[in-house]
């Protein structure tokens, strides 16, 4: 169903659910992604390390997602069961506390145990956000509602590269400690402080949402409702914690969102390092360059998810983003191509994967309901995100044996294979009809 068929009324309430509830999760997912990949800029100070080196860093970047593979499911149940609200304060609370502990750091087997340790804290989050929107929106307007909450992760490669090149100039040697120790505790305080107030902003849904009438909280429970009604009685959708394990739909979606992560934490923890090398040895201006492509993103992942939802297709739209962004990161790769190229080149390819992650969670909202939405969410997230523990060991090996060229090309085939998946194997999701 496209947004033209929800009525003037419709329309404006849910305009006035997304300015309440989007920009504090927006809020929320730029401090998570700074705190979980500002380690690729803290690691151009921590070079200085003894003990630091690419290998320890490729390391310690992905055993972050081994924390968080299994503590995901278990979170996002949790979630459905306690509330957002509590639940969310919870997980920022604790990763904003594990991320400023990093700066305690003194060998590799702490630095592995403390990005653990953060991936065990943050674990839920993002799954749990997906889930939550499912009890706001209907699925016509999924696809630009994530779209909208993932941008935070272009704006925080905006705001956070320069914050945080910036940071590394300004505090090396206070008081006794690197710029990279700053850098973990100054980004790590805001994001405790947010945590604390979660609570007071949001609400669990819109039946307890003060900020809404009576009226108002029931048509946007009734929508929701008619929508699960009409997947049961179509034969559509899972509804228990075991269906979504025994959904082959659910398995091929892991594998197509691994697929979208290899691309975009191989960029989140090398492009620092890809700038650095090619353009500039300037902390500040490899922020100023970073941010070039992450604005691309945050403008290309909205318009191709409100197109996404205008037409009501899906798999195209995903598909052809992940070939897209294989091709851009292929481009890039080329030896001997001049730096701005490069950088042009990564932009698209990053715009292109943030344009397929976005699109694709309206495909698994579509086919789980239920508990089996929360168990089924997190567990494609956990799944998916492993690769944030392959990516990164994978280019740095490749870095080290061949070239970057040959790392670019690692994470392109990845990329390439998903969108094949997500058009060969999935099937349309069923767009409900009022």
């Amino acid at each position: 169903m496209a947004t033209e068929s929800l009525s003037v009324a419709e329309q404006a309430l849910y305009r006035k659910v997304t300015w309440r509830l989007i920009p504090i999760l927006f809020a929320c997912y730029i401090l998570a992604y700074i705190d979980r990949v500002n380690v690729g800029f803290a690691k151009l100070s921590m070079k200085a390390e003894p003990w630091f080196s690419d290998a320890v860093f490729a390391t310690g970047a992905g055993i972050f997602f081994l924390g968080y593979f299994f503590f995901e499911v278990p979170g996002n149940i949790i979630l459905s069961r306690v509330g957002a609200r509590l639940w969310i304060a919870r997980i920022m609370i604790g990763w904003g506390l594990v991320s400023g502990l990093m700066a305690l750091s003194h060998d590799a087997l702490s630095f592995y145990a403390l990005r653990f340790l953060l991936g065990v804290a943050e674990a839920g989050f993002f799954p749990g956000i997906i889930l939550y929107l499912t009890y706001w929106y209907p699925q016509q307007l999924r696809a630009r509602m994530v779209a909208l909450f993932m941008t935070a992760i272009a704006v925080s490669g905006v705001v956070g590269g320069p914050l945080s090149g910036w940071l590394l100039e300004v505090t090396a040697g206070w008081h006794g400690l690197a710029a990279w120790q700053w850098l973990f505790i100054l980004e790590g305080i805001p994001t405790v402080l947010l945590g604390a107030a979660v609570p007071f902003l949001l609400a669990d849904r819109p039946a307890k949402a003060k900020w809404l009438s009576t009226q108002e909280k029931q048509l946007l429970e009734s929508r929701i409702e008619a929508e699960a009604q009409a997947k049961q009685v179509a034969g559509q959708g899972a509804h228990r914690v075991m269906d979504a394990f025994k959904s082959p739909q659910v398995w091929l979606c892991c594998a197509i969102y691994f697929g979208a992560i290899v691309g975009l934490y191989g960029t989140s923890f090398w492009l620092l390092q890809i700038i650095k090398d090619s353009l500039t040895q300037d902390d500040w201006q490899v922020g100023l360059y970073s941010a070039f492509p992450w604005a691309c993103a945050a403008v290309g992942m909205v318009l191709v998810g409100r197109h996404s939802d205008q037409t009501g297709e899906r798999r195209w739209h995903i598909g052809l983003s992940a070939w897209v962004a294989a091709a851009a990161f292929s481009a890039s790769g080329i030896p001997g191509l001049h730096p701005y190229l490069a950088l042009a080149c990564l932009a698209v390819a990053i715009t292109g994967v943030m344009a397929t992650i976005s699109c694709f969670w309206a495909l698994p909202t579509a086919l789980l309901s239920g508990t089996a939405a929360a168990a089924g969410i997190a567990w494609i997230n956990s799944v998916g995100n492993l690769a944030g523990y392959l990516s990164p060991e994978m280019i740095g090996w490749l870095k080290k044996h061949y070239s970057m060229g040959a790392g670019l090309n690692g994470v392109a085939l990845a990329l390439a294979i998903a969108g094949l998946l997500v058009i060969v194997g999935t099937r349309p999701p069923p767009m409900i009809k009022r």
